[in-house]
């Protein structure tokens, strides 16, 4: 590019030069196209520091804040992330050169008058992330720049390239720092994340690893996920708002998505991470409102996640539950465990609602061809009953509750108490529609009968009535042998 280009996109001679020096080149372009080739390793970085290369790539981007220069802009950006990646003189001069305020004038005059220059906001928050790792100095520059209004508006720009990058920011200024922590959790704050999960949920489900960092302080760490929640439930207009999530009815793919990054991040981490009564509440309540909203009548068609926003609400409150009742006690005791957060959820009604949909579904496939019932009370039987409402819902139930009843005496007495041990007995089969339901069933009945005498003896009493041999089990090589001494029982094979 010649000088007359350069003075016409508004760049002095003296900001070029000291970059041709730098780079050993002819032109700007040659230039800076070198100049991110050295910076990508720490050595090339250290001598670009030594060469004060920062500056005047800092003032090029000031004078490139128009549209005719977005390619020299797009580089000059390119080039400041990568001196800012780990070297601490380059951090410490982008701070003292009011580098913040200068990439807030790039946002300002370039992506947010067009709010569609997605590479840009993507460089230039990879920059302020790089800035901000440096330590609290960086952070605070970046977040009195940004927040909440200019971090807001960049979450509205509907780009999952755009999406994990903010998150990288903003967690990394929130991180260990309770002061920006709590204005996070303020109603501009929790907007922010609101606007986050949307355009996460709008770019195809985007689950990048800063999001899931975020969301997993946020909702399980500090106990916001109730008023995240509920904000969600905003859809067209003001007066369709509401604020709570015990009378919200309506459920959209914002709660669905929330759900399944938290269900993920609780899989991935189930031994890791505590998780608040709060929150385990707030899942039980949601998955008390979506069951009465669920259609139950029409025949599974796939598994998570489906179409239907409210049988994803519905299947993820599932699987956050089972996996919060899988890490609620204490592992490898042999005592019983109480006080726990199973208990917690156990005494809001959980074991009851989890039976009563258990009870309320038409048996699993294998024992409805064994059924012998005439036609008229099988179709009698079929019309009333429900149906899964995705590929799994049978599993995930009766998986929550083997995991309730492992060595808690009070909850498999709770399950006899409400007849649910024949009904479980029912669950240890093959089901087309429910992967791994036999497994998941023979685990259930184990745990209800491990150590509960009682329990034993129901089983030992349906065995000698008939009651518990039934073709389903038998054909899976299965069957209840009670002792004739102790009357302990437990399925065996065959």
């Amino acid at each position: 590019m010649d000088g007359g280009k350069l003075l016409e996109l508004g760049v002095p001679h003296d900001v070029v030069e000291p970059l041709l020096v730098a780079s050993d080149s002819s032109t700007l372009e040659k230039a800076l196209v070198r100049l991110i080739e050295i910076s990508r390793t720490p050595d090339g970085r250290s001598d670009l520091a030594s060469k004060n290369a920062l500056v005047p790539t800092l003032t090029l981007c000031q004078s490139l804040c128009s549209p005719p220069s977005r390619h020299f802009l797009l580089l000059s950006l390119k080039l400041l992330r990568n001196l800012c990646a780990g070297e601490i003189d380059n951090q410490n001069l982008f701070i003292e050169q009011t580098g913040v305020g200068i990439v807030s004038s790039i946002f300002n005059a370039v992506v947010l008058a067009s709010g569609s220059d997605y590479e840009i906001i993507r460089l230039s928050l990879q920059l302020l992330g790089n800035v901000s790792l440096a330590g609290e100095e960086h952070q605070l520059a970046v977040w009195q720049h940004f927040f909440p209004l200019e971090f807001l508006e960049i979450a509205k720009v509907r780009s999952k390239e755009t999406c994990d990058p903010l998150c990288m920011v903003i967690y990394t200024c929130c991180e260990g720092n309770n002061e920006r922590m709590i204005e996070l959790f303020t109603d501009q704050g929790l907007q922010l994340v609101v606007e986050i999960i949307r355009t996460a949920t709008l770019a195809d489900g985007f689950k990048e690893d800063w999001l899931k960092l975020l969301l997993s302080t946020i909702c399980l760490d500090k106990s916001y996920f109730a008023p995240i929640f509920s904000k969600l439930f905003l859809v067209s207009s003001a007066e369709n708002f509401d604020s709570d999530i015990s009378t919200g009815n309506h459920f959209g793919g914002e709660h669905a998505f929330l759900l399944s990054v938290l269900s993920e991040i609780l899989n991935e981490r189930i031994m890791d991470v505590t998780v608040s009564n709060d929150f385990a509440l707030s899942v039980l309540g949601i998955f008390r409102k979506v069951v009465g909203v669920v259609d139950f009548v029409e025949t599974p068609k796939s598994g998570l996640p489906t179409a239907l926003a409210e049988v994803d609400v519905l299947g993820y409150s599932l699987t956050i539950l089972r996996d919060v009742c899988a890490c609620g006690g204490v592992k490898g005791s042999n005592e019983d465990v109480s006080g726990d957060l199973v208990d917690v959820l156990v005494s809001s009604g959980l074991i009851e609602l989890l039976l009563s949909l258990l009870r309320d579904l038409e048996p699993p496939l294998i024992i409805r061809k064994t059924m012998r019932q005439s036609e008229n009370q099988e179709a009698t039987m079929s019309s009333l009953s429900k149906r899964c409402p995705y590929k799994g819902f049978r599993r995930d139930v009766v998986a929550i509750i083997g995991n309730c009843s492992y060595r808690r005496k009070h909850v498999q007495s709770k399950i006899r108490e409400q007849d649910g041990i024949l009904l479980l007995l029912q669950q240890c089969v093959s089901d087309e529609d429910n992967p791994f339901l036999r497994e998941w069933g023979i685990w259930s009945v184990r745990n209800i009968l491990e150590g509960n005498r009682e329990n034993q003896q129901v089983v030992a009493n349906l065995e000698l009535q008939g009651s518990v041999d039934v073709p389903e089990i038998a054909q899976l090589g299965l069957r209840v042998e009670v002792d004739p001494e102790t009357r302990r029982a437990k399925l065996v094979n065959v």
